[in-house]
């Protein structure tokens, strides 16, 4: 007969067996300064070397009786804490939605992998007089415990801490700890975040010596009088056995400020003229608690969180969440992060402008958010809870209610009990760091009773803090749901017209009795592959309503595999599809500003200048004046932001200089003139302040640039000298037209309607013929869009030419005029073109292309010419926006210049290739091979992408390490080419931003040198 444990996996009342209560994360040390130094004599950590034996099922590892059956010798070893897929067993898994099992709660498979962990412990008779307890900060997904054979408890919930005490298991000597870890239980129906699915011992383990009676738990609490003078702090205490507690509380820098003691149930202390906590002034008391025998030291941040009239508010302050959602998550170590490495996260984010992290969609490691909370971080603290999969349980049945569906577990009374228990182990953890201000009760699991439960609950233990549940509109409409516990409207990807919506009087769903929260985009400008293109529209919102309290990119990191090497010594990443995995939902966890190894996306650095800190505008009317914002909540920008300045005209830097920039209060503007500024008439004039950073910071140097802004004071049309006149040679075939002179000869192709050939000072500048070119290698967030794409050819174009005529000029130069249609096969012709080619005798080229395009048909993804040149031509000269690529909704990053790079230089390698590096807004371009070269020059300004790779190898290649070089330098010159957006998870590409015009012009010309 099998034991009763053997089955807790598959009970969702049996959800903690043998584990002590919550608390607040700390560790005891054995002396005030070993506690404020963070370097505990009472901490024992297990990490290291276990034995370690895997199973395909459950079934493997315990025997019908019950009994765990192994031999430590024939084991294998493991590191804990890591993820046993990342070690070679069992198999990576990517799915997003979809349960990697059937959908059957609370079942899970019976093939359900499990790891059994071993590890030897040894105690002396003198160290058994202490109380011990054994801490798992997080194990996925669930585990059974055993001490010296005694069965001693079992706990899921896998990113959070489970807590054993295990004192009376103990014995002096050897001790055999053996921790069986099961891949799924019920719990599972509950974590089906958008991730790697990885098993085992993640986070750290360790063992806590404490004495007979102590303090078990703590709650710092702060509330203040209006005008923010006085501070009270109070502590509630619960302790164990005779414990009385003692207090001392200092000041940030370290002085003491009082003490208090002993208690055994609240401390109060008064603060006058407190200092107050905020993600850009991140300054904390210090409170040291003991027992005489035992002490705890807790940072305490002084700040009040509200809502007041729609507005979020900061210690009395009108405050904007810059953020991004934040996955663990490393291409190495899966979800065992080092402090080292959430360190470089945050430092990478503190570079970038980012103020907020959202936990998603679980709690971090518990010391996450005191580093958030000692560096300066808003976080939205999520409990560990998705059942996404719920939604797509009936497999897409167009006959039932996805929606209905969808919120099946947040109504399951078999699944109340341990929803409520995440909340509760998620606010419980994390309540003394005051980085957590908005307490989040999941993600993605539609809404019911069971979160209406836990979301009362979280108003009564702590109502100093937000609440925040996206997905309360997904609700069983038979029901009358109950949304007063939530603080904030949140939307994920809320197009900009639903946001204009909501804060001009838009419908709200009945239940919510018209009341008007503040509205957050808890995930918002999907940052996947080339992206995301629409962030500083969503920006120009959140400036413009005082209600819109900011948004959290989607999301801070692509997650992938590393694979190692290919014999090129190119590095390999793996995901969805890779690991033969079955459901899987491919690249869709590459969405991240950062690349799995922390190199940052161009997206990354578009949002940091959308979120930068002071923006600058020209005053009308008032010559060298201009006006600059502090968008900064709490900081005066002239005590943190040094002004540069450089004017330039045609790209040549004509001033530059340095100023202070005059004290600039909070959300408030100031003019400045900026002296001896001399602006030039005529050209391209374009003016750039640079914010630096007046002073070092924990993560940069004084000087460090912040953002900057670039003013376009005069803009003319870009010319370059008129055409040289001369007669050239005109061979005017059945199948081509010849143009010659005296250093050049071009072949016209009178079928395709381009050149086929061009020949200068007997080099060869085409390997291959000019191509029309009005498709691309679809970005992620084409993935929508390209399906009609392709669905209309646009991919496969073919040309039909119905005339070509060649003439000679007035000034004695060919002018070639065709008219040509663009079309695919079996479907209509999309796109008219009327050509006029002039070729001058020194061999430039003037092209006027004028296009009609059928509006029934979408938007183009481009239109212009493609050119392929010898390989040789490797560096490229242009005057537009760069360096980094740029799109005509995502150039922020971008400044209007003229930039030198090399052909290589200029490829973004995203791991899914696709289009990249494209430079919006040129007025010439320039590809030499040192000796040669091949000018494109417009009075509109047009986009040009230079490359090793042909937009056929981006869009058939799945990996980046999979690319190889065509053997030519391939050179698109693009009359227009459309925004690449956020559409992969977000709304479609927002109208302006579409090549849709039923009419336009593309004049250019070619010049060869």
């Amino acid at each position: 007969m099998s034991q009763p444990w053997t089955t807790f996996h598959e009970n969702p009342q049996m959800l903690h067996v043998g584990t002590c209560g919550e608390r607040s994360y700390y560790i005891p040390c054995a002396s005030e300064e070993e506690a404020r130094a963070e370097q505990s004599g009472r901490q024992f950590l297990l990490n290291g070397d276990w034995a370690f034996r895997y199973y395909d099922s459950f079934s493997q590892a315990v025997s019908p009786e019950g009994e765990l059956g192994f031999d430590e010798e024939d084991m294998d070893v493991i590191p804990v804490p890591s993820c046993w897929q990342n070690q070679g067993w069992g198999r990576h898994m990517y799915t997003n939605v979809r349960y990697p099992f059937p959908v059957d709660p609370p079942f899970v498979p019976d093939e359900n992998p499990c790891g059994l962990y071993v590890r030897h412990v040894d105690m002396s008779q003198e160290s058994l007089s202490a109380r011990w307890f054994l801490n798992f900060e997080g194990v996925d997904a669930c585990f059974y415990l055993w001490v010296n054979g005694e069965f001693a408890g079992y706990s899921q919930v896998s990113h959070s801490t489970s807590e054993f005490e295990v004192t009376g298991l103990l014995q002096p000597g050897d001790n055999t700890l053996c921790v069986l870890v099961l891949q799924w239980c019920d719990g599972s129906y509950l974590e089906d975040q958008d991730k790697l699915r990885m098993s085992g011992i993640f986070r750290d383990v360790y063992l806590l010596a404490r004495p007979q009676g102590f303090l078990w738990d703590y709650f710092v609490k702060e509330s203040f009088t209006k005008d923010f003078k006085e501070a009270t702090i109070t502590v509630d205490l619960e302790t164990i056995g005779d414990a009385e507690v003692f207090a001392a509380l200092y000041s940030p820098e370290g002085s003491l400020l009082a003490t208090a003691g002993p208690e055994r149930e609240r401390f109060t202390f008064v603060v006058e003229d407190p200092v107050l906590w905020n993600a850009e002034s991140p300054r904390q008391y210090n409170l040291v608690l003991n027992t005489r025998e035992e002490y705890i030291a807790q940072a305490v941040g002084l700040r009040q969180i509200e809502v007041r009239d729609g507005v979020v508010l900061l210690n009395g302050t009108a405050i904007k969440f810059r953020g991004v959602n934040r996955h663990d998550s490393d291409p190495v170590t899966g979800y065992t992060i080092s402090r080292e490495q959430a360190l470089r996260d945050l430092a990478l984010m503190k570079l970038h402008n980012i103020n907020a992290i959202r936990t998603s969609h679980y709690p971090n490691a518990p010391w996450f958010l005191q580093l958030c909370s000692r560096l300066g971080f808003y976080v939205i603290a999520e409990a560990d809870i998705e059942s996404h999969g719920s939604a797509e349980k009936y497999g897409g049945l167009d006959y039932v209610d996805r929606d209905e569906a969808y919120a099946d577990l947040a109504d399951d009374p078999q699944f109340s009990l341990a929803i409520l228990d995440r909340v509760k182990r998620c606010v419980i953890r994390d309540k003394n760091c005051c980085a957590a201000v908005i307490w989040s009760l999941g993600n993605e699991s539609g809404w019911g009773e069971n979160f209406e439960a836990a979301g009362r609950w979280v108003k009564e233990y702590d109502p100093s803090r937000l609440v925040h549940y996206e997905n309360f509109l997904t609700y069983h409409k038979a029901r009358r749901p109950d949304f007063s516990m939530l603080d904030l409207y949140s939307r994920m990807y809320a197009s900009v017209e639903e946001v204009d919506d909501y804060f001009n009087g838009g419908e709200l769903d009945e239940n919510l009795h018209g009341r008007r929260m503040p509205f957050i985009q808890c995930e918002y400008i999907h940052a996947m592959g080339n992206g995301p293109g629409d962030a500083e529209d969503y920006q120009q919102r959140i400036m413009k309503y005082p209600g819109f309290c900011g948004g959290f990119v989607w999301e801070w990191c692509d997650h992938a595999v590393y694979g190692g090497q290919t014999p090129g010594n190119r590095p390999v990443y793996r995901y969805g599809g890779d690991f033969g995995e079955f459901p899987h939902d491919g690249n869709f966890c590459m969405d991240g500003l950062v690349y799995p190894y922390r190199l940052p996306h161009t997206g990354l650095l578009e949002f940091k200048n959308v979120v930068r800190p002071l923006r600058a505008e020209k005053v009308e009317g008032e010559k060298g004046t201009f006006r600059f914002h502090n968008y900064l909540d709490f900081t005066d920008a002239g005590d943190f932001i040094t002004l540069g300045y450089e004017l330039c005209q045609d790209g040549e830097t004509l001033q530059s200089g340095e100023m202070e920039l005059p004290s600039l209060a909070p959300h408030s503007s100031c003019q400045v003139a900026v002296p001896g500024l001399d602006v030039p008439e005529g050209g391209i004039v374009t003016l750039t302040f640079f914010y630096r950073a007046k002073e070092a910071g924990d993560f940069w140097e004084a000087g460090h640039e912040l953002g900057f802004d670039q003013l376009v004071l005069c803009e003319e049309p870009f010319f370059l000298d008129a055409p040289a006149p001369g007669e050239v040679r005109i061979e005017d075939g059945p199948q081509a037209v010849v143009v010659a002179g005296g250093d050049f000869r071009y072949e016209f192709d009178r079928r395709r309607g381009l050149f086929s050939s061009m020949v200068y000072k007997n080099k060869t500048l085409l390997t291959r013929p000019m191509e029309w070119n009005v498709y691309r290698a679809p970005t992620d967030n084409d993935q929508y869009i390209d399906k009609k794409w392709t669905a209309v050819g646009y991919d496969r174009p073919t040309i039909k030419v119905y005339s070509a005529e060649a003439s000679r000029g007035a000034a004695g130069g060919a002018v070639i005029t065709c008219r040509l249609g663009i079309a695919a096969v079996y479907i209509a012709k999309f796109l008219d073109i009327t050509a006029t080619w002039t070729i001058d005798a020194k061999g430039r080229i003037d092209g006027r292309l004028h296009c009609q395009r059928d509006a029934r048909f979408p938007y183009l993804p481009r239109f212009g010419l493609r050119l392929f040149l010898p390989k040789e031509f490797g560096f490229a000269e242009y005057f537009g926006y760069g360096p980094t690529e740029s799109y005509v909704d995502k150039h922020q990053a971008a400044r209007l210049g003229v930039y030198a790079q090399t052909v290589d230089s200029m490829f973004e390698p995203y791991l899914m290739p696709q289009e990249n590096s494209s430079h919006m807004g040129c007025r010439y371009g320039t590809v030499t091979d040192g000796a040669y070269s091949l000018t494109c020059a417009a009075e509109r300004p047009f986009s040009m992408n230079v490359s090793r790779y042909t937009q056929e190898q981006l869009k058939e290649a799945r990996h980046h390490d999979e690319l190889a070089p065509c053997g030519d330098t391939v050179w698109c010159l693009d009359y227009a080419m459309s925004g690449v957006g956020s559409n992969s998870c977000g709304p479609a590409l927002l109208e302006p931003y579409r090549l849709d015009a039923q009419n336009f012009t593309f004049a250019f010309t070619l010049v060869a040198q």
